[in-house]
């Protein structure tokens, strides 16, 4: 009697099968690797992104890096450097510039998964929304209120630009082109294309764009004072608050000013920075030895007691006047905003004690 011969057992196929037996046993990591992904992680297919008329111009590694937020850098000039990334399918270097028209092709990668944040409320939509001073299609300038950041971040949930993106989910791009201090009031520029946003920017560069603020600074600020160029220095205090101050080691700076009001014990003043430093209006103010009311970084404590006295809740600086050439043509743009209530509520107290009617 005959035998059938016994079947050969076959090897286990190696890999998961979940990935088809291709013999890779789940996605690669920065660190080599794989498995299965790591908490708070998200594995993306392939990408094939046409670049359109915003994109153009835009280097190869930057469009990346916008687009695989998360990734570190090395990994990302990895997949280019090894030809994972394609532009029209072939090869391209990290400062390849991309051209509207061209298909990028971007390999399976691993992000971190974005965690949910706090969704503004309608209210404070509603508030961003209103302070809307200009829009065309290329940017946006908003008269930001006093006491909200413009972005969020250290202990933050949101900040300005959150907020109008939450309002207008429809908007592709909404990028700050400049900042303001939380407690400083008054215009920013916020783009809505990225070819708006490098123009503006360039202008900023090369001091194409004026800003004029408005600041009521303790004292009576003398005539003779009409530009404060000492340089500034950042520095950290120990409990790791950013502040700034006067140093032959800091960088170069330059505010010119001019008095707009005098009033008992406050000047009202026009600030113009020609240099954009950080805290620049309100450290040459007090170096000048006339600080900004309400000011409790730069301003002696003393002085800041008696500005509370008369009814001071805020930072007396308000981003007042724009000028600028809008993006995409010659013509040019000025703009004023005006003061909120606290501000206006402040200047009114001081005109009538100053007048003898309080």
């Amino acid at each position: 009697m005959s035998r059938k011969p016994a079947a050969r057992r076959q090897p286990p196929k190696r890999g998961n099968p979940s990935h088809g037996g291709s013999g890779r046993a789940g996605p690669v990591y920065s660190n080599g690797r794989r498995g299965e992904l790591p908490a708070g992680q998200v594995q993306k297919g392939v990408q094939w992104v046409t670049v359109d008329e915003d994109m153009s111009g835009q280097r190869v590694d930057n469009f990346l890096l916008v687009r695989l937020r998360g990734v570190p850098r090395s990994i990302v000039y990895r997949i280019v450097r090894k030809g994972e990334v394609r532009v029209n399918k072939g090869r391209v270097r990290p400062d390849s510039r991309l051209q509207a028209g061209d298909v990028v092709r971007i390999p399976p990668i691993v992000q971190k998964s974005k965690p949910e944040s706090p969704t503004p409320g309608d209210r404070v939509q509603s508030v961003m929304e209103a302070a809307v001073v200009f829009e065309n299609d290329d940017m946006l300038v908003v008269n930001k209120p006093s006491g909200i950041a413009v972005h969020g971040g250290s202990g933050l949930s949101f900040g300005l630009i959150e907020v109008l993106r939450s309002a207008r989910p429809q908007a592709k791009f909404l990028e700050l082109v400049h900042r303001l201090d939380r407690d400083t009031s008054g215009l920013v520029m916020v783009a809505k294309k990225r070819s708006a946003l490098r123009f503006l920017q360039d202008e900023l560069r090369h001091k194409r764009i004026r800003k004029h603020y408005h600041a009521l600074v303790a004292g009576t600020w003398p005539a003779a004072v009409g530009r404060v160029d000492e340089p500034l220095l950042r520095y950290e205090m120990p409990n790791g608050e950013r502040r700034v101050k006067v140093s032959p080691e800091g960088k170069e700076s330059l505010t010119l000013f001019r008095c707009l009001q005098q009033y008992h014990g406050y000047s009202l003043v026009q600030a113009s920075p020609v240099t954009g430093r950080t805290h620049q209006i309100r450290v040459h103010s007090a170096s000048a030895g006339h600080p900004i009311a309400g000011d409790d970084k730069y301003m002696d404590d003393a002085s800041l007691k008696a500005f509370r006295a008369i009814g001071g809740q805020r930072l007396m600086l308000h981003a007042r006047a724009l000028e600028f050439t809008l993006p995409g043509s010659d013509e040019a743009m000025s703009l004023e905003a005006p003061y909120d209530e606290p501000f206006a509520k402040v200047l009114k107290e001081l005109e009538q004690r100053s007048k003898g009617t309080y």
